[in-house]
């Protein structure tokens, strides 16, 4: 019930289960809890993975394997690199999906210089979510010129054909850095066809850069894949107040008007005691 729950997304539900699981005295095997630590993991519950961590110690489980990955995963996703660190460096046997988690993890907590030390020790061939993790480095880490070299290395030399999450990692690191046009080109040229995603990088970038020409014809290559979203709406809205285009703002408007947009409340969730 536990993995079912988790392999469907439905990580809060698979965590009560495994609640009630304990309730009843019933022992976790190692399967439950590579689950249970995938599930915390995506829902951010660090303190009932460090106590599952915990009982793993009690009862001499050895971090290695599924389980040391899954802790790796959890302890990185969580954001508590130095636990993460720990669990890595006590681990004797390290598959892929060992160091993927743990360079993805520094690289998406900005550690960008870490992530790629740890990339260039890595003793195993890398796959396309290594490449993920190096791309989101040189992201966080403004490492552009580094970043165009990485990507253009995945073909090249270790024939990894670039997924739209590889254009997206660089088109977000481009973005970031000023380099919109740029940006905008790279996804016309892309020989896969873009996802709203991309487009939506774009947009957000104009904004912060100014970039009121580009904003425009990005938001027209977003309204033929999707209907247009309250959120884009209001972020070229704002490129054209901020650039004075006030004849755009009040098209817009009308048009927002016109397909019946409405704004979609926000959430989020806190963790009291």
């Amino acid at each position: 019930m536990i993995g079912g729950y988790a392999k469907i997304g439905m990580y809060d539900r698979a965590l009560d289960v495994f609640r009630e699981m304990q309730e009843n005295g019933v022992e976790p095997t190692e399967l439950t809890v590579v689950s249970v630590l995938g599930a915390c993991a995506e829902m951010g519950e660090l303190e009932l993975g460090r106590r599952i961590h915990n009982y793993l110690e009690r009862k001499g489980i050895a971090a290695d394997g599924y389980v040391g990955n899954a802790l790796v995963d959890m302890y990185a996703k969580c954001g508590n690199l130095k636990l993460a660190r720990q669990v890595f460096g006590s681990m004797s046997i390290r598959d892929l999906t060992c160091w993927n988690a743990m360079l993805v993890g520094l690289s998406v907590h900005g550690q960008s210089l870490d992530a790629l030390r740890l990339f260039d020790s890595m003793k195993i061939e890398p796959d396309h979510v290594t490449f993920v993790g190096v791309l989101t480095a040189c992201s966080h880490g403004g490492l552009v010129n580094e970043g165009r070299a990485y990507f253009n290395s995945m073909a090249e030399d270790y024939k990894i054909v670039p997924s739209v999450k590889h254009y997206g990692c660089l088109i977000d690191m481009l973005c970031r850095h000023g380099k919109v046009h740029e940006a905008y080109q790279m996804i016309k040229d892309m020989l896969i066809k873009a996802n709203s995603v991309l487009w939506k990088m774009v947009m957000a970038a104009c904004r912060v850069h100014g970039r009121s020409d580009l904003a425009s014809k990005a938001f027209r290559e977003l309204q033929q894949l999707m209907p247009i979203d309250d959120g884009d709406a209001i972020t070229v809205s704002n490129v054209y107040t901020e650039t004075k285009r006030w004849d755009d703002v009040e098209h817009l408007r009308r048009k927002v008007i016109g397909c019946n947009v409405s704004k979609h409340a926000a959430w989020s969730q806190v963790h009291v005691r």
